[in-house]
């Protein structure tokens, strides 16, 4: 490379285009070379130049990857990878200043003392290594580049407060990992940019960044070395490193090397720290941006003139130390120590005897330790290509083939995936030596291949487990300025840009739970602002809707379909509720308006609808006084009213009042003043919640199963509920208030104060069990005095006739004729044929049935008395023929008598009525007789038996 052209040492900080001139001077010669401290940087300027001038004068070389054009004009390499003895026209190195770099610092200084163009040679680095250059390249020309923007120090910031286009720089996976997982969870999404990374992968994460799917970036020291991005700001998550041999902290030109990253062009940057890593001082951070720092005086070097003639000769020569007090000799280096760890092999070193075999053991020693798992470890593996190469000349295709295909798998997680990346490097850097494989081409393919196989499915989960892609694509969006593009699925599942991120349940968005912090503020500023366009034409579709589709539920919300649209709270009147709409804020005054006129209409209606026998009742014109007023009460408590609450009121009204009452259908029964139509399941669900509103209660009590008579009567309702039910607790269990008018209309003609029995009606209508209709006769005010009694039984009565008609189908099994005369058969043949096909012991079971008779248990209720009137309603019930008001009206009127008088008897004196007191002698009982016919109420067939006697 020796030559006589023009060396020019260009030096300055970051940002001040020293990369960008180089392959500007590069273009304008023929040919030329440039080395790059890393494989992604050159792969960023070789896409570069190829942009230029085209694929087929651009080669691309280092250690993984090999691409000559036949045409080749211009090499973009790695340092370490750069052709030698070629005699290019022109030959930049960027980055010298890593020539004091422990572990690479000999190859740089090797470029720097030995590579030259025939034209020109640049070399680009900092301002630090002025000095050291004039000594050690004499003749050489010095150009200063000034920075083309401002760096300022922003202190430490926490990553919820870091600025959008930011990068955070760690130097261990632990830390980058830690880092990336917090970003994703506060800020959405970061790219993961690492040197072990293959450059598919860091590409594709370094294009996640630049197009704006996410705004944040994780890193190694990398990016310092001249990888170009949009970044704002650089903060430090650590302060130390390890540097092959222990944890050092970072001296001031290596901070300023990567927090010169912040701002491009003519953008100013800032730099700070964050996490974990403390502050810097006063001194560091004046250093960093004054572009101040202590000159190199030292380069790492390693003796280039190496002595082949044998292991042991060529361990010298690579040790040898430096003439020049400038230079100093590196320490030994992962190919040096590899070829140690080999030279204790006693087949190697029978092997390696000859020049040529120590060359080749050389060169096998410098395949880079890419897995690092351990030296011994590495030795052992390069030992056995050493050996088939020098066996073989080649690796063989079946061995090279079983490395690959182990490593050729896509499962794993981020950790394995990386690992086999770092192994398929391995067989992609020995497919690029010239002649250590069979076909070199195909395995080049295969490997590259495998490769970029991995780098997909690493960027994969990269992505997938550090950048949240809903957020990141709807944040670019946000960006952008770009209408968003939102999907409302038949289920109510909101897509933007094809990433769900909620529900909508009818005007509100229901934000995906899985989103938190930032993430969720930009998913809902986000679909809000698409989903406006929806929110407008379901309102209009909401409006247009039928009653059918709208409901309200019995906790007083509104529903249309499935979903709450509203709720129902108390109006100035109990039959006026008012309207809530659910409708986000962000759907506009407008879809909320007419969402809130749409449900007041439709509650509106459903109480006109429901109530129309009440709001008639109320609206009269033709009422007045009394009359009226009661009307008002029964509007304002929705229909129903105890009648211990208006006995007064009751009393005070006179036959006309009751009579125009009577027209609306309020009925004035015995317990309750009510209208039997509004009774039903429909107006019962609604009086209960507008009930429900007008108490303000909490918690709205729900309403019976429609159908049933009786229900439990729960201690634990609000006071009133069962009277807005439709019921009247009584006992353990409330009973439907017609039910018990109707009850009560049987229990009028009955003798309350000498006592009665229930009858099967009763039971009937109530379907209750005597034991539960004795609890709930006491719950009314009345006495139930439980006894047991013999049980009388209907004997069995066989008619003769009958008998004869039954016989002959008996004896013979089939059916006589129609037109037969019928034998007659005395009754005692009948019986005697019975007796016969009796078995043994059935007389003395007939016998032990006679002796053992049934007991059953009854009771009788008489009136409770004063303690017990508040139960019924603050009065006694009226004996046998006196029927108080009910569903028959007033006491009739008798002939020539007072209203509710009967007939007069002999003497102008009426009968005597049940229940009054007689002059005559009276024998008592503890129960009154049973009638002959008398049914017993405990049997399950009495409501039929009582069905038929009707009939007949």
């Amino acid at each position: 490379m020796s030559g006589q052209g023009r060396i020019t040492a260009v030096l300055g900080p970051t940002n001040t285009g020293k990369t960008h001139y180089a392959i500007e001077r590069m273009l304008g010669h023929r040919t030329g070379v440039i080395g790059l401290p890393l494989r992604l940087l050159a792969r960023e300027v070789y896409d570069k130049i190829v942009a230029i001038r085209g694929p087929s004068v651009v080669a691309l070389v280092t250690g993984e990857e090999r691409i000559v054009p036949p045409r080749t004009q211009y090499w973009v390499c790695t340092v370490e990878a750069m052709p030698e003895g070629m005699g290019c026209d022109f030959l930049a190195i960027d980055e010298i200043q890593l020539c004091a770099d422990p572990e690479r610092g000999h190859v740089f200084t090797d470029r720097l003392l030995r590579a030259r163009g025939r034209n020109e040679t640049l070399f680009l680095g900092a301002e630090t290594m002025r000095g050291v250059i004039a000594d050690l390249v004499p003749g050489a020309g010095f150009m200063k580049r000034e920075r083309m923007s401002q760096l300022t120090y922003a202190g430490s910031r926490k990553i919820s407060r870091m600025p959008a286009r930011s990068a955070v720089v760690g130097f261990s996976v632990d830390n980058i990992y830690a880092m990336a997982e917090l970003i994703r969870r506060q800020k959405g999404g970061a790219a993961v940019v690492m040197g072990a990374l293959s450059p598919r992968t860091r590409n594709a994460q370094v294009e996640l960044y630049q197009n704006g799917d996410v705004d944040y970036l994780v890193a190694t020291d990398a990016i310092g070395m001249g990888l170009n991005l949009d970044v704002n700001h650089v903060a430090f998550s650590a302060l130390m490193k390890f540097d092959g041999r222990r944890m050092r902290e970072l001296a001031p030109n290596e901070l300023a090397q990567i927090a010169g990253r912040a701002g491009r062009g003519m953008s100013d940057g800032t730099f700070g720290v964050t996490g974990e890593a403390h502050s810097l001082d006063e001194e560091v951070v004046e250093a960093i941006t004054e572009h101040r720092f202590a000159p190199i005086r030292k380069l790492q070097w390693r003796n280039p003139r190496l002595n082949f003639g044998s292991i042991e000769a060529l361990i010298r020569s690579l040790e040898e130390p430096p003439k020049d007090e400038r230079l100093l000799r590196a320490r030994d280096a992962d190919d040096l120590i590899a070829l140690k760890n080999m030279a204790r092999d006693a087949e190697v070193c029978a092997r390696a005897t000859q020049a040529d075999g120590v060359r080749l053991l050389w060169d096998v020693a410098r395949i880079p330790d890419f897995r690092g798992i351990s030296q011994n470890e590495h030795a052992t593996l390069l030992a056995r290509i050493f050996d088939f190469l020098h066996e073989r000349g080649t690796v063989p295709n079946e061995w090279f083939a079983k490395q690959v295909n182990r490593i050729d798998r896509v499962d794993g997680d981020i950790d394995a995936l990386s690992k086999r990346l770092s192994f398929i490097r391995t067989w992609t850097y020995v497919a690029q030596r010239k002649g250590w494989v069979d076909d070199e081409s195909h395995w080049r393919g295969e490997t590259r291949a495998v490769e970029d196989r991995l780098s997909d499915a690493l960027h994969a989960r990269l992505t997938q487990r550090f950048v949240d892609r809903r957020t990141s694509v709807l944040l670019r969006r946000l960006k952008q300025k770009e209408a968003l593009l939102a999907e409302v699925s038949d289920t109510g599942e909101v897509t933007v840009e094809g990433e769900f991120v909620g529900r909508l349940e009818g005007f509100r968005f229901r934000q995906d739970k899985d989103a938190q912090g930032q993430e969720a503020k930009t998913i809902r500023q986000a679909s809000l602002q698409a989903l406006v366009p929806h929110f407008n034409l379901r309102a209009d579709r909401f409006y247009n809707a039928p009653d059918t589709e709208i409901d309200f539920t019995e906790q007083g919300g509104l529903m249309w379909g499935t979903e709450a649209v509203g709720k129902l709270i108390a109006g100035s009147e109990p039959m006026k509720p008012e309207v809530v709409a659910f409708v986000d804020e962000e759907a506009g005054a407008d879809v909320a308006q007419k969402v809130q006129r749409r449900l007041q209409h439709f509650i509106d209606r459903k109480v006109a609808a429901l109530f129309e026998p009440l709001l008639n009742l109320g609206r009269d014109e033709a009422l007045s006084g009394l009359a009226r007023g009661f009307a008002f009460r029964m509007v304002e408590n929705l229909g129903i009213i105890p009648r211990g609450e208006v006995a007064d009121e009751v009393k005070q009204l006179d036959q006309e009042s009751r009579g125009a009452l009577r027209k609306h259908g309020v009925r004035f029964g015995q317990y309750t003043i009510f209208q039997p139509l509004l009774l039903k399941p429909a107006p019962t669900r609604l009086r209960l919640v507008l009930w429900s509103l007008s108490k303000d209660l909490q918690e709205f009590p729900e309403a019976p199963p429609p159908g049933l008579v009786t229900v439990p009567a729960s201690r634990d309702l609000p006071q009133g509920y069962f009277a807005m039910a439709g019921y009247r607790a009584a006992g353990e269990r409330a009973i439907r208030i017609d039910m018990l008018e109707r009850l009560a209309d049987m229990l009028r003609p009955e003798d309350s104060k000498g006592g009665f029995e229930a009858k099967a009606d009763m039971l009937s209508i109530t379907g209750m069990t005597l034991e539960q209709f004795a609890d709930l006769m006491q719950g009314l005010g009345y006495k139930a005095d439980k006894g047991e009694r013999e049980k009388v039984k209907a004997e069995a009565v066989v008619a003769p006739d009958a008998a004869i008609e039954a016989a002959p189908e008996a004896a013979t099994g089939e059916t006589p004729a129609a037109d037969a005369p019928a034998e007659p058969v005395a009754p005692e043949a009948v019986e005697a044929d019975a007796a016969a096909e009796a078995p043994q012991g059935a007389e003395t079971d007939a016998a032990a049935e006679d002796t053992a008779p049934e007991i059953e248990v009854f009771y009788t209720f008489t009136w409770g008395g004063r303690a017990n009137r508040q139960n019924a309603r603050g009065g006694r019930p009226q004996g046998r023929g006196a029927p108080r008001d009910g569903a028959q009206g007033e006491r009739p009127r008798g002939k020539g008598g007072k209203p509710g008088q009967g007939p007069k008897g002999k003497g102008g004196k009426p009968p005597r009525r049940d229940g009054e007191r007689s002059t005559k002698a009276k024998t008592f009982e503890a129960a009154p007789p049973k009638k002959k016919d008398r049914i017993d109420p405990d049997n399950p067939f009495a409501a039929a038996l009582m069905g038929l006697k009707d009939k007949s």
